[in-house]
């Protein structure tokens, strides 16, 4: 069984590059709206989450709303580890697999085949798994012989298509997606989504981040609504996109 809980889990990040008195005095003043203080070294930090209470369970399918800066993506980033809480909890039990920048961990300098195994590690696959993935990776992606030149060889869609192919062969208990994530040219569009609904459908707990609310009434069960670093709502898919439509 796989489980996701937060309690009263906040984040802090630190703004290290705010200079001038002018803009700190300006950015201070903004911090009466916008969670923005001063900690007591004169460094600039920004509350980018409050205070998140949340449970999920198996069976769980996830949508993440809110307007750009609410604090979905940071959520995300939480929830991968990538962020640890300033202060509460953050417990989650299953393999989680963020599909947040697939091209995160790809080496200019080596080839297609040698980014696979690189990819594969960091998204948590053993050499093993790797080995008996590497083939239908490789066919996934279309790239053929070029799979043998490095990567600073490849067009924008090229690397995207290899990114894409490797992020979507692993075995998730956790997922965790970011619309911003790419899906290469049109030609590949339809092939990608599908082998990303194939990822979703076996994955036992799902969170996404997006703006397209049809797609999240077809893909979710729940949806927390996010908003300036909080959940202010979080229920069933239809209510809670109600109750977002009818605030703006």
């Amino acid at each position: 069984m796989s489980y996701i809980m937060l309690r009263q889990a906040t984040l802090d990040l630190p703004i290290y590059d705010v200079q001038g008195r002018s803009l700190k005095k300006e950015v201070m003043r903004l911090g009466r709206r916008n969670r923005i203080a001063e900690d007591h070294h004169g460094i600039i930090v920004v509350r980018a989450l409050d205070s998140i209470d949340l449970e999920l369970v198996d069976g769980d399918r996830v949508g993440l709303i809110g307007h750009n800066g609410a604090g979905k993506s940071t959520l995300l980033r939480l929830l991968a580890g990538i962020y640890a809480p300033t202060t509460g909890t953050v417990e989650r039990k299953g393999k989680v697999v963020p599909l947040l920048d697939i091209s995160l961990g790809m080496d200019e300098n080596s080839t297609g085949r040698q980014n696979i195994r690189l990819r594969g590690l960091l998204l948590g696959m053993s050499d093993r798994e790797i080995q008996e993935k590497q083939d239908e990776i490789a066919e996934f992606s279309e790239l053929g012989d070029y799979l043998d030149l490095p990567v600073r060889a490849y067009s924008s869609g090229m690397r995207v298509r290899l990114a894409f192919a490797v992020s979507t062969a692993v075995d998730a208990d956790i997922l965790l997606l970011d619309e911003v994530m790419g899906v290469g040219d049109a030609s590949f569009k339809e092939k990608a989504n599908a082998r990303l609904h194939d990822l979703h459908s076996r994955a036992q707990i799902v969170l996404l981040a997006m703006h397209d609310n049809a797609a999240i009434r077809s893909m979710c069960n729940k949806v927390i609504w996010m908003e300036r670093g909080t959940i202010r709502a979080f229920g069933a898919t239809e209510d809670v996109i109600s109750a977002y439509m009818a605030s703006l």
